[in-house]
């Protein structure tokens, strides 16, 4: 089964876990980026991320390659922003639709809280009642544990 991981991360947390899984599962990795990065550090970020997160913005993207035709499974991973999952995500899933016909999985990191309440909205948003398997963990590159690891391994061994 051909997947693909596609990601957007600003802190690292979502690489760390998205590289993970690459490895694990030998899938194509597709790193989403912004035209216009978000500020990465003090009260702009939160304040600009968490606007952009809960008025739905839908941010122009740097070219990436992605035929959703290719793949049989798409693994989404996403910071949690303000509850939601991250405008750059949104993108990504407004411009391929055609997605929801596809086995997907999902990953969540996250500082504040709110990780299900994001993973529901992208259910929402995808049109779909389920992910084939979920994953959140808090920040995972920072705060490396054993624990975080298992679930890594647990959530590739469900896609396997």
């Amino acid at each position: 089964m051909k997947t693909a991981i596609v990601y957007y991360s600003m802190s690292g947390n979502t690489k760390y876990v998205a590289d993970k899984i690459e490895e694990k599962l030998n899938a194509d990795l597709i790193r989403i980026e912004p035209v216009k990065a978000y500020p990465d550090q003090g009260a702009k970020k939160f304040i600009w991320g968490g606007k952009s997160a809960v008025m739905g913005e839908k941010p122009k993207l740097q070219p990436y390659e992605f035929n959703a035709e290719q793949y049989d499974r798409i693994i989404i991973g996403t910071p949690v922003w303000a509850s939601s999952f991250a405008p750059p995500i949104r993108t990504f899933l407004h411009e391929n639709k055609s997605i929801s016909e596809k086995k997907i999985a999902v990953f969540a990191c996250f500082s504040g809280g709110g990780a299900n309440k994001a993973i529901g909205k992208m259910k929402k948003y995808i049109g779909i009642d389920q992910f084939e398997t979920e994953l959140i963990l808090i920040d995972p590159r920072e705060n490396r544990k054993p624990e975080n690891d298992m679930e890594i391994e647990a959530f590739c061994s469900a896609l396997m």
